[in-house]
């Protein structure tokens, strides 16, 4: 695996419902596994920005928003082709307004839903429940201290929660699988089953591991609030949020890039995180990941350095 250096790809995926999503620099797919056991694939060009959305700084708010929108409209579209044969009676709403339609309303209340749940949970929650201490706690310092450890408490309780799910187990094993192709890729391997099979579930450049990052920069920018009334400060949590989400996006672009004793270290919390939100994949899965891969690869070599 070693025979040739690895280069480091901006390709990165998504797990889905029987199924990966995945992203190059020029396309999209997604390759969803039929109940017959076949596969479903579906292809279409990135969405380009260009100009004050690519600066720094701005491009982290801008890809987090066209990942999340994407990804809740491939999950939706995975559900859809896993289950395909399965006959439903059509909801009231359905009915109403046409299959079509309904779905680009659930998609659009899911991505609201999506964005909404972990505010509420990892940034407003731990702020209110800090709050109802202020009288024992008194000083902002601490309080911000105890909030922030709230917050990662939490976080790693609704990961372990969520990775004990049956039904979530299946997909954290596609999301091995992803990691597992693109290690493999980068390693410049043929992307075979048993080529793939060798490398880790775990990659430095998982969406977990922002996550992780998102909470520490988190803890470090909002002690600059230090207002006492708990709902002021959860309403500047709530303005200081993008600002959050930039300089996340920022030092996991940084340390994405380079391999060295400080950027191991920055790496190994994300690391350890994946341990709840991957599963060692089967060869089926494998195959999704590796047929998903290949269509987003570009034609020039290089054109997806990170």
């Amino acid at each position: 695996m070693d025979a040739n250096k690895p280069f480091r790809t901006m390709i990165g995926g998504q797990a889905l419902i029987e199924g990966i999503l995945m992203r190059g620099p020029g396309r999209v797919a997604t390759v969803v596994r039929k109940p017959d056991g076949t596969m479903d694939i579906k292809e279409e060009p990135c969405k380009v920005r260009k100009g004050v959305l690519t600066w720094p700084f701005i491009r982290g708010v801008v890809g987090l928003w066209d990942s999340l929108s994407m990804g809740m409209s491939a999950l939706t579209y995975s559900s859809e082709v896993a289950f395909e044969g399965i006959e439903e009676e059509p909801g009231w709403l359905e009915k109403k307004i046409g299959k079509e339609k309904a779905d680009k309303l659930a998609i659009g209340i899911a991505l609201v839903v999506g964005c909404a749940l972990p505010v509420a949970l990892f940034i407003l929650l731990p702020t209110l429940l800090a709050g109802t201490l202020d009288h024992v706690i008194g000083s902002g310092i601490w309080r911000n201290l105890l909030e922030g450890a709230l917050r990662l408490l939490i976080f790693f309780l609704f990961l372990f929660a969520v990775s004990r799910m049956n039904d979530i187990k299946r997909t954290f094993s596609y999301h091995g699988a992803e990691h597992k192709s693109i290690h493999c890729y980068e390693h410049g391997l043929p992307l075979t089953v048993e080529n793939v099979q060798k490398f880790p579930k775990e990659h430095p450049r998982c969406g977990t591991s922002f996550l992780f990052v998102v909470m520490i920069v988190s803890i470090l920018v909002f002690s600059l609030v230090t207002w006492t009334n708990p709902l002021i400060r959860m309403l500047l949590r709530l303005v200081l949020l993008p600002v959050v989400i930039s300089i996340s996006y920022e030092i996991n672009r940084a340390v994405g890039r380079h391999d060295n004793l400080l950027t191991r270290i920055l790496r190994a919390p994300g690391l350890w995180m994946q341990h709840l939100t991957t599963n060692e994949p089967d060869d089926s899965m494998v195959e999704v990941a590796v047929t998903a891969l290949e269509r987003v690869i570009p034609e020039h070599k290089g054109d997806d350095t990170w």
